[in-house]
C-alpha cells in the first residue's frame, strides 16, 4: 500500500480488525482511494461514528483510529434492502 515509507510519518490505524500503517495527512476519500474500493458501495464507521461520504474529503485520520468499512451487496429476488458485509 505504501510507495516509499522513509519519505512520509505513518499512522497506525486499525482497519476492520487488521493492524495497518497508512500515510500520514490521509483522508478518509483517499483511505478508500487507496483501497481501491468503490466509494458509492460502502458506508465508513470511524471510531464507531458512522461519517457521511460528503465528510469523507476533510475527515482527516489520526493515530489509533479505528475504521469499519462496510460494502453493500446488492441481492435479487426478494430482498428488501441492501445486505452489508465486513471488507476484510
Amino acid at each position: 500500500m505504501l510507495t516509499d515509507p522513509s519519505r512520509a510519518n505513518l499512522l497506525k490505524l486499525r482497519i476492520n480488525g487488521e493492524d495497518r500503517e497508512v500515510l500520514d495527512n490521509l483522508s478518509l476519500k483517499e483511505l478508500v482511494t487507496q483501497l481501491d474500493l468503490t466509494p458509492e458501495r460502502i458506508a465508513i464507521e470511524l471510531n464507531q461514528n458512522v461519517v457521511p461520504r460528503a465528510d469523507w474529503p476533510s475527515t482527516e485520520l489520526t493515530e489509533n483510529d479505528r475504521v469499519e468499512i462496510v460494502h453493500f451487496v446488492g441481492g435479487g429476488g426478494n430482498q428488501a434492502g441492501a445486505v452489508g458485509s465486513r471488507q476484510e
